[in-house]
């Protein structure tokens, strides 16, 4: 990669990383579906009215909006609520590596490479694990999240299935769908007194953490993202996704003092191992042609 496409990856995955954090802020002014509601509302308008056609049918534009924009987010707000700290849950979500990698193979009949069984039993131990630290925050929010991160797989899966030619496009149009669904469930579950003192009361912290979650993280992310991996190869990109977490975790000890135990520590560097295990590929060597065709070998996702 060129450096600059090195550094791009770099300050996408600490855009990411400290989205977390920004994420927690956010939270102390709205309550978790309409932070989340506001969030896409901000990503959807006005630039859905500049950017054209999401060239991709429908169909998928909705089913991403769905699983990625109300069930993905609307979990992990709602279990970052409960307690779940933003460190954390940025290294819980990355279950969602482990996730991606089951659904290809229930959703599109992929066999997964033994590189990938291999890392999703590494992580999968480092998610429990992360679980088990008593002063990681609720259960319930823990559970969330992995929710959220098995949310996020079915929309890699979507994603995938959409082939969007255009990311930030593609995005923008995803934003569309949320914004409703999610005040409409707040309604109810979080009720509207608090959803109208949120608004009523609007300040410079909880204004800018949406701002940031909504163009930072959301179109400036996918969008840069989608770029690299226009440019090269899902290989070449995928690893930079690791810093996510380790970028969490730091912002989160430097700006909220988040303290990182021993069981944390080591749930982290199980994930993070588990993850770049699973995008490990055996090299291909030529081989002298023989009467039988060579087996074919299932694409990673």
């Amino acid at each position: 990669m060129k450096p600059v496409h090195v550094a791009l990856a770099v300050v996408v995955a600490a855009v990411w990383g400290v989205n977390f954090v920004v994420i927690d802020v956010g939270l102390r002014d709205f309550p978790p579906l309409l932070f989340s509601a506001v969030r896409f509302l901000l990503a959807a308008l006005p630039a859905v009215f500049f950017v054209g056609r999401p060239r991709v049918a429908w169909r998928w534009v909705i089913a991403v909006g769905v699983s990625l924009g109300i069930m993905k987010f609307g979990m992990l707000f709602i279990g970052m609520h409960a307690g779940l700290p933003p460190g954390l849950a940025s290294l819980v979500l990355q279950g969602q590596a482990v996730f991606t990698v089951l659904f290809a193979a229930v959703l599109l009949k992929e066999r997964a490479r033994r590189a990938q069984i291999v890392g999703m039993a590494i992580a999968s131990v480092g998610i429990v694990l992360a679980g088990l630290d008593s002063t990681a925050g609720t259960l319930a929010g823990f559970l969330l999240v992995v929710g959220a991160a098995a949310c996020w797989g079915l929309s890699n899966i979507a994603m995938r299935k959409a082939g969007p030619p255009d990311t930030f496009r593609f995005m923008v149009w995803v934003s569309v769908v949320p914004p409703i669904p999610l005040a409409l469930l707040s309604v109810p579950f979080e009720g509207w007194d608090a959803d109208l003192r949120a608004l009523q009361h609007l300040n410079l912290s909880g204004v800018g953490a949406a701002l940031y979650v909504a163009w930072g993280a959301t179109l400036f992310g996918f969008a840069a993202w989608g770029y690299l991996l226009r440019t090269y190869n899902a290989p070449t990109v995928a690893p930079f996704s690791l810093l996510v977490p380790i970028f969490g975790l730091t912002a989160a000890w430097i700006f909220q003092g988040e303290r990182m135990t021993v069981l944390t520590f080591c749930a982290t560097a199980l994930v993070i191992a588990g993850i770049a295990v699973g995008m490990v590929r055996r090299s291909k060597k030529p081989v002298a042609p023989e009467p039988e065709p060579a087996a074919v070998t299932a694409a990673a996702p």
